[in-house]
């Protein structure tokens, strides 16, 4: 799961500096309102590549983990209802 997400991460931002690139070295030759949209679409991607990045799948279990912190934890089980005194 990790893997697949980092690689998503890696084509994301490799697209992202590819437009940049492309933009400004070859398309401002013809068009450059063209190549302003491009680096607009550009400024997009890497938000979204964070947000794919750090999303957690099924599979991963960070809600539930103890913290470490007993009486952290005990405060938590008792909101959530797993553990009644």
């Amino acid at each position: 799961m990790y893997a697949r997400r980092r690689h998503v991460y890696f084509a994301m931002m490799g697209t992202c500096l590819g437009l940049f690139v492309l933009a400004w070295s070859v398309v401002r030759l013809w068009s450059i309102p063209v190549a302003v949209g491009m680096c607009v679409v550009a400024m997009v991607i890497p938000p979204l590549a964070a947000i794919v990045a750090n999303r957690r799948g099924p599979d991963d279990r960070w809600w539930d983990d103890p913290s470490g912190d007993p009486k952290s934890d005990e405060w938590w089980d008792e909101l959530d209802g797993k553990r009644r005194k």
